[in-house]
């Protein structure tokens, strides 16, 4: 089924990054870590279709995804980028990708943090953040979704890792990328749950660090 809604805010994230928030159909509900496939209202793009996150919470009375836009690929989320208040998309019933198995760390490369957005905030909400962590790698600091909202959720929980810049004296900032001997660093126990997403090579390069070093497939979860 589909629903064609109304954007009702707008809000820039970072300098890419829209946060867009629509009106909600009546008996639309979905889990934190679901998305749906989304697309523009507009001649020539309503098939073209790609799946997005939900990152606003099924209690919550809008619908919200947290969007990186592309323009120099000349695509769905180029379009996304010059949609005003008003202006519709069209989106999808919900399906499933991440779901949250219990404590754990959650690895996010980039705008794969997205997933990861609506199971934090769920959390926090319900006072169950516990042990989360969240190691988030960026190519600079002004590319950091949601930093406010991350710091104030996880603390000293929240670690950002710079790979194209050097990062200010923080010690919740890191330089480098997440590899192998990242990971062996900073985290002790790897019998736990890891949640990864990110781009591709983000993805396969974690996902098999983290079974060589001990972590069981089974408690890895990530966007397929």
């Amino acid at each position: 089924m589909s629903y064609t809604l109304k954007i009702q805010d707008i809000q820039n994230v970072t300098h890419d990054v829209r946060q867009i928030r629509l009106e909600k159909p009546q008996g639309y509900t979905f889990t934190p870590g679901q998305a749906t496939e989304v697309s523009v209202d507009r001649e020539g793009w309503r098939d073209e279709g790609r799946p997005f996150t939900f990152t606003s919470l099924d209690s919550d009375p809008y619908l919200e995804f947290t969007i990186k836009i592309y323009p120099d690929h000349e695509g769905v989320t180029d379009q996304i980028g010059k949609l005003s208040k008003g202006d519709h998309l069209i989106i999808g019933d919900p399906w499933g990708t991440i779901e949250y198995k219990g404590e754990g760390v959650f690895l996010a490369g980039g705008a794969g943090v997205t997933p990861f957005i609506a199971i934090l905030r769920d959390l926090h909400r319900k006072g169950e953040i516990g042990n989360n962590q969240l190691l988030f790698s960026n190519k600079s600091e002004r590319d950091i979704i949601l930093r406010d909202e991350f710091e104030t959720i996880l603390g000293d929980q929240f670690i950002n890792v710079i790979t194209d810049e050097k990062p200010r004296g923080d010690h919740l900032f890191l330089d480098g990328v997440i590899d192998k001997s990242f990971l062996e660093s900073h985290i002790e126990n790897f019998d736990q749950a890891f949640y990864v997403c990110g781009p591709d090579p983000f993805n396969k390069g974690i996902m098999s660090a983290l079974k060589e070093l001990g972590a069981k497939p089974d408690a890895l979860v990530f966007e397929k």
